[in-house]
């Protein structure tokens, strides 16, 4: 099949790398959406080197909100890519922490980085002909 979308069976389908699925349990959808974010591969680098407070990463990513950082942190979280520690100090501290789901992740971002570093500046030059453009 070489069509993208289309239909099985009445169903919706979509096809990625001759592989089909339903639109509605497409897993590279999935995670992508949860993954795609501009924040969630920056916080995957950012835990690459060990775990990180909450005060660290909001350093090291000085233009995420609190309540952004907070909610990439709980969506990474819930996907399994970091694990949260709270330790019983007065106040509470907490750490995070890449997963081995999470550590498996990182060497693929790893791969995006360099591709990106590699590729950005033709990625602006076409940009800068598109835009160009008179349309």
């Amino acid at each position: 099949m070489n069509k993208i979308a289309g239909k099985v069976d009445g169903e919706q389908v979509i096809v990625v790398m001759g592989r089909v699925f339903s639109r509605s349990d497409c897993p590279v959808r999935d995670v992508i959406e949860n993954i795609g974010g501009k924040w969630n591969t920056l916080m995957i680098l950012a835990l690459a080197d060990g775990p990180m407070r909450f005060s660290a990463l909001r350093r090291l990513i000085p233009d995420i909100s609190q309540r952004m950082l907070t909610q990439t942190l709980r969506d990474l979280q819930r996907d399994g890519y970091i694990d949260r520690t709270v330790f019983p100090t007065q106040p509470p501290s907490v750490d995070y922490r890449l997963t081995v789901l999470g550590q498996s992740f990182l060497s693929l971002v790893k791969q995006l980085v360099d591709w990106s570093s590699e590729n950005h500046g033709a990625i602006r030059a076409a940009r800068d002909v598109y835009d160009a453009r008179d349309v």
